[in-house]
């Protein structure tokens, strides 16, 4: 017993590391009961956290440790809705985002306004407070569009952005409120919150872009960048606060200003995903579970009554702006619900303007008690209203996006089996070739990435088995930072070029991606090995030189030659491009020839990022067109095997021009299939 003695388990618990240990037992424990259930995760520690809360079992008091982690969960959850929408969707779509922002901030309002005079009988301002409360609205059920890989529906990019701006508008509203009532809206006053707005903003989307660019850039440490970007996000927060705007708000702006310099299929998103999922987020929804107070509500019949009138009114008001959405611009049912579903739930925004209104003090009554903005009332029906959004936000969320993902499934059912092979022999350029595989790769494509270290079996060197193991784990280490299984591959061979050959007959190999490896002969641009390679196997073969990381790419410059369209391959290489604007969403310009340019359409159409199209048939004119390459431009040109129908005698200059104009870019040269035959890869 004497043990023991020291040990303190009164209650509330005081020891961090017991209440650290239960909220993470509550993390882990939570999907595994309520699965079985069939009750959402994110609501299920909702009401973890109104259970262990003080208005519970009073297991752990809401302290300042407790919110310091729910508001980094919050800021994550808005930062992350950035981080994940698709910019060139979002920009083609921000009239969308636009009206729907209008009529999920109007509707509400209006029925906020009349609620709260009419029906609930509070002054005009009180009125429109409560207003806003009715506008606002919180994205808690994103992880689970997210997690659906919906992220990037237009239903969701929609919600995403007008819930900034209903925000933005609510929290503004709010501001100009208490500043009417507090006597302080004068000419600077308006002066004031505009020039700081404008100011916070430009800064945000103007610099930390910069900011972000250079540093990925220059430091490729995993944990620095990472670091890096949880300064981005709470930078950005506090700027917001300082120009009298939410912190939420400077979040989601700084994942806007950083989406296309962290790639969706990046390790670093893989990362910062994976820290908020598993630690931000759940602290946050168990924070909220805190505010809960049930007993509330049997001691004031008031507040059930402002409770009913909110949920009932906020519901409402709500899918009619989804369904005038939805009507609006021609969307699914489906899309409707998931919007719906996003822009019901209440938590940061509405728990802002309630508390703000609740310390407004606006006179004093008869017996000398303060008569606030909004009373204790609204105060208590918030909390259960929030309960109830949240609930209806999350069934709601889930059942539209998971229709949506099953929709999706079912229209790319004609899967073909992709398997890419990145030949690795230098540990230095390992990880950006695993990078360019990962963006090439179909996001269906799980299981089939190999990498393989040939050695040549004539070479008698004990240390080369270790070197190529260590070289392999690196690729591997590469890919499993993405949540790739990376198959490694060490043969043994007469020639590197066989044994690649043959490994590429033997798993079925439909793309490889490689290094430039430069020969000494200026005669032989690509190197023997390559050479051989391209002669012995005719499979889509990428040979990429990089310059900078991947992610630092502002622009793709891809480069057809004519009749390009007529090659076997060709379809095969061009969804690879399609997927590399997906998953990096940065700028894709293409020159080709006219008739080329014909089948590229269908490209722009369907891919999200900005995909240009520029007239070019003459390679002759080569060196002018790359003369006028930016710094942070990769070049793609696709090439072709001599005599073949694609192929242009400019194309043996090729290695010239690189040497002279592209010492500073990367570039990758594409060999694409070039049989008569599609379905025959090999010669």
């Amino acid at each position: 017993m004497l043990l023991f003695a020291h040990i303190n388990l009164t209650l509330p618990l005081e020891d961090p590391i017991l209440k650290f240990l239960l909220i993470l037992v509550i993390i882990l424990a939570a999907p595994l009961l309520l699965n079985k259930l069939k009750i959402p995760y994110l609501l299920g520690l909702i009401i973890a956290g109104a259970v262990i809360g003080p208005h519970g079992l009073n297991l752990v008091l809401r302290d300042s440790s407790i919110i310091l982690s729910g508001t980094a969960g919050l800021l994550y959850i808005m930062f992350l809705s950035g981080l994940d929408m698709d910019m060139s969707d979002f920009r083609r779509n921000s009239w969308r985002s636009l009206i729907f922002g209008g009529y999920t901030f109007c509707v509400p309002l209006a029925f906020g306004i009349l609620a709260g005079y009419y029906i609930l009988g509070f002054p005009i301002y009180s009125s429109i407070l409560l207003a806003g409360l009715f506008a606002s609205q919180t994205l808690i059920a994103y992880p689970i569009v997210s997690k659906l890989g919906i992220a990037r529906d237009k239903a969701v990019t929609i919600a995403v952005g007008g819930t900034v701006i209903t925000d933005t508008l609510a929290l503004l509203l709010l501001t100009v409120i208490v500043g009417m009532v507090t006597g302080n809206t004068d000419d600077m006053f308006w002066y004031r919150l505009g020039i700081s707005v404008v100011l916070c903003i430009a800064f945000i989307m103007l610099l930390f872009p910069l900011i972000g660019h250079w540093f990925f850039k220059h430091c490729s440490d995993n944990i620095s960048q990472y670091i890096f970007v949880l300064v981005m996000v709470f930078l950005g927060a506090y700027l917001a606060h300082l120009a009298g705007l939410e912190p939420i708000i400077g979040a989601f702006l700084a994942g806007l200003a950083l989406n296309r310099l962290i790639p969706r299929t990046s390790p670093l998103m893989n990362r910062i995903e994976f820290v908020g999922n598993a630690i931000f987020i759940p602290f946050f929804l168990i924070g909220v579970g805190m505010l809960i107070d049930y007993r509330a509500f049997f001691r004031d019949w008031e507040s059930i009554k402002v409770a009913a009138v909110m949920i009932v009114l906020i519901t409402a008001a709500k899918y009619i702006a989804a369904l005038l959405t939805q009507k609006t611009f021609k969307l699914s049912s489906d899309q409707r619900t998931v919007i719906f579903g996003l822009s019901s739930a209440h938590v940061a925004a509405t728990l802002a303007a309630v508390m703000v209104g609740y310390n407004v003090i606006v006179g004093q009554t008869p017996d000398g008690e303060p008569i606030r903005l909004l009373g204790e009332s609204v105060l208590n029906g918030t909390i259960l209203m929030i309960l109830a959004t949240c609930t209806i936000s999350t069934f709601a969320t889930q059942r539209g996006a998971h229709n949506i993902a099953i929709k999706g499934v079912r229209e790319n059912d004609e899967h073909q089996d992709e398997h890419i092979l990145i030949p690795v022999s230098n540990e230095e350029s390992v990880r950006e070739l695993v990078t360019l595989g990962n963006v090439l790769k179909s996001k269906k494509n799980h299981n089939g990435f190999y990498a393989l270290h040939a050695i040549d079996n004539k070479v008698e060197d004990s240390g080369l088995e270790k070197r190529a193991r260590k070289i392999l784990e690196t690729a591997a280490t590469a890919a499993a930072a993405s949540d790739i299984y990376l198959h490694e591959l060490l043969r043994y061979d007469v020639n590197i070029s066989n044994a690649i050959a043959s490994v590429v007959k033997e798993q079925s190999i439909t793309d490889i991606v490689m290094g430039l490896h430069r020969d000494k002969s200026p005669a032989i641009f690509l190197g023997k090995i390559t050479g051989d390679l391209l002669g012995e196997s005719n499979v889509t073969t990428y040979i990429y030189k990089p310059v900078q990381p991947l992610a630092t790419i502002k622009r793709h410059i891809v480069i057809i030659p004519s009749q390009a369209e007529k090659e076997a391959g060709f379809l095969m290489w061009l969804h690879k491009i399609g997927n590399l604007a997906r998953n990096t969403g940065t700028k894709i310009v293409v020159y080709a020839p006219e008739t080329t340019l014909k089948y590229i359409e269908p490209l722009r159409r369907k891919q999200t990022a900005t995909v240009e199209t520029v007239l070019f048939k003459d390679w002759e004119k080569l060196p002018a067109l790359l003369r006028e390459l930016r710094t942070d431009d990769c070049l793609w040109l696709v090439m072709s095997r001599r005599e073949r129908i694609s192929y242009q005698p400019a194309m043996n200059k090729i290695p010239a021009y690189l040497d002279q104009y592209l010492g500073r870019n990367s570039f990758v040269l594409i060999y694409p299939v070039q049989a008569g035959d599609p379905e025959s890869r090999y010669l």
